[in-house]
């Protein structure tokens, strides 16, 4: 019996290994079977949507999820064999925030885009082509590489990284990682297409509600909203604005703004729903136009930048547009805070040469940059936008020719028709004079005759001020001195009587009209503090070569003692333009105040 119980147990273990091995097989094709569902169900999941950005970030996680990598990310290959897109996945918001700039496509990524092969390593560092990791990049070890191939183009390449556990990526995962990259490269073609579809249909839409706005002869700012709302969509950005330069051209300033962080409403721009897509707001003052301070996107209207140092104003300065590519890191001029930008776009309005304004735009940190695509397409859209200010400002021009004309026909009807008769009215009751014989009557008349000729002076003023280019706005010395004397008629209780006389506007030097107005002003404070007059009169007029000022008031008179600095202050800028200045009291009381300077 002892020799046979060998030949019994033998057949046993043989079997108990066969069922072992039977075993692990079975669970080898279960774990396939749920591998190759999972595969199946990433397929069906990254080819269900059509946003662009979208369905890059789903395949880049489907990817992680399936070969059970912690680090995962999407390098989309530019025109010159450089990383001009990275989406990256499984980093934390502090992580992302230390890495000083994402990878340019150099090293081992770069082998990559030189030879579209996958790439499977145990350590990334032991490899030849290994450049390392940008500042503050966490560590990395194990690495599996897959390009994405559209047609024969190739899209990008997948990166993954770190596999769970500690353990290396087998042949299993590179087949399933090439597998979805495929399935990919179907998707991406789809959402591309899309995307143009889409991109066009709203280029179509905007032009034709731009077109119609300038046709409507909508305010420049209006038509400026509306493009820049328009353009916010087409791109896609979560922020944008419109920069004008100041006067000397040397910085740029925020005219309209609107995205998260805006600190201005503007109407006419993308709904609730654009905004939402548009992302969330966070807190924070943006400062510089474009500011990025405490995840702000958008700048304040009012905000200004240097055009030496900012992205607007290299966009206003050349007459091309920019972009900054690179989500994280690098130098973003123009912004509050360099260390965390996001994707950024600058496109001049007008052609170089003749640009008017910067159309800046702006995504969060993280999302897809700006295309070249885009960037053509809003180059071509921000060209509306010249036009809508070269017609305003034409319509503007067109309507101030027409207001100029009107204003010298009517100078003309005052001066050949209207003076011409009151002075004939006038000269008949003179001759009218010596033949009444009620001296009552004669006074009657005399003072008709001085009425009508203060009313032709009175036209005579009112002719020039027709005549004057500004037509007698506030911007001119006649519209600065009727500023000056209703200011003080607030103060007064009433408004003085004012008359002006020859061409203020057009034949006075600026320095000797700035010398009038401080003239004019110290004599009307004067009667506000001192006088207590019910009546006050301003007469200023330019005969010949000579400029003359009165003031006369019916008050209290000069004080007995004479002392008013003010006064010495008066007769001292008459003194320094070799003119004259006198007061004294006019026959009904009260003060007179003559000032009289060449203007020569």
């Amino acid at each position: 019996m002892a020799d046979v119980a060998p030949y019994v147990l033998t057949p046993h273990m043989r079997l108990d290994e066969l069922l072992a091995e039977l075993q692990v097989r079975l669970e080898a094709v279960l774990a396939t079977r749920d591998r190759m569902q999972a595969l199946l169900n990433a397929v069906v999941s990254v080819g269900s949507d059509l946003d662009l950005e979208t369905v890059l970030r789903r395949i880049v996680e489907t990817a992680a999820t399936l070969v059970d990598a912690r680090y995962g990310a999407l390098g989309v290959v530019g025109e010159e064999n450089t990383l001009v897109q990275f989406l990256p996945v499984g980093l934390s918001e502090e992580e992302i925030a230390r890495i000083e700039h994402w990878p340019h496509g150099l090293g081992l990524l770069g082998l990559l885009i030189k030879d579209p092969c996958p790439v499977r390593l145990a350590n990334i560092a032991d490899h030849s082509e290994s450049y390392g990791f940008p500042p503050g990049h966490p560590p990395m070890g194990s690495f599996l590489g897959v390009p994405i191939r559209i047609r024969e183009e190739v899209f990008g390449n997948l990166y993954l990284t770190e596999k769970r556990g500690g353990g290396e990526f087998d042949e299993e995962d590179e087949a399933i990682v090439v597998a979805l990259a495929t399935a990919a490269g179907v998707a991406i073609e789809n959402a591309r297409l899309y995307e143009e579809t889409r991109r066009r249909e709203v280029w179509l839409q905007a032009s034709s509600d731009v077109t119609t706005a300038l046709l409507s002869g909508a305010e420049p700012t209006e038509v400026l909203t509306l493009i820049a709302g328009r353009a916010r969509r087409m791109a896609g950005a979560d922020a944008v604005a419109v920069l004008l330069p100041d006067g000397d051209g040397r910085r740029l300033r925020v005219v309209i703004a609107e995205g998260p962080g805006a600190a201005t409403d503007v109407p006419g721009g993308p709904d609730a729903s654009d905004a939402a897509e548009g992302g969330r707001d966070a807190p924070g003052t943006p400062d510089e136009c474009g500011g990025h301070a405490g995840g702000r996107l958008c700048p304040r209207v009012g905000a200004s930048t240097l055009v030496s140092d900012s992205l607007a104003g290299q966009a206003f300065a050349s007459g091309e547009p920019f972009m900054v590519t690179d989500p994280v890191g690098g130098s973003l001029p123009g912004r509050a805070d360099p260390a965390a930008p996001g994707p950024a776009a600058a496109v001049p309005i007008g052609a170089a040469g003749t640009v008017r304004g910067v159309l800046s735009l702006a995504k969060r940190p993280g999302r897809i940059p700006f295309s070249q695509v885009e960037l053509r397409t809003l180059h071509a859209f921000a060209g509306q936008a010249a036009i809508a200010l070269e017609l305003a400002e034409s319509r503007i021009h067109a309507e101030r020719l027409g207001l100029l004309e009107d204003r010298d026909r009517i100078a003309k009807d005052l001066h050949d028709v209207v003076i011409q008769r009151l002075f004939a009215v006038a000269m008949t009751l003179m001759s009218a004079v010596p033949l009444i014989e009620r001296p009552q009557a004669a006074t009657r008349v005399q003072n008709a005759i001085d009425e009508l000729d203060s009313t032709i002076r009175q036209i005579r003023s009112t002719i020039f001020a027709l005549q004057s280019p500004d037509g007698g706005d506030t911007g001119g010395l006649r519209g600065r001195i009727t500023t000056l004397v209703e200011d003080a008629g607030a103060h007064l209780g009433f408004r003085p009587a004012l008359i002006m006389d020859g061409p203020l506007d057009s034949g006075v030097p600026p320095e000797i009209g700035d010398h009038l107005l401080a003239v004019l002003r110290e004599a009307l404070s004067n009667v506000v503090r001192h006088a207590k007059a019910t009546r006050v009169g301003v007469h200023a007029g330019l005969a010949g070569d000579r400029l003359t000022l009165l003031v006369e008031d019916d008050g209290v008179g000069l004080p007995a003692d004479g002392r008013c600095s003010g006064l010495r202050n008066l007769r001292e800028r008459a003194d320094r333009l070799g003119g004259a200045f006198h007061v004294d009291v006019p026959p009904g009381g009260g003060t007179r105040l003559t000032w009289s300077v060449p203007l020569g």
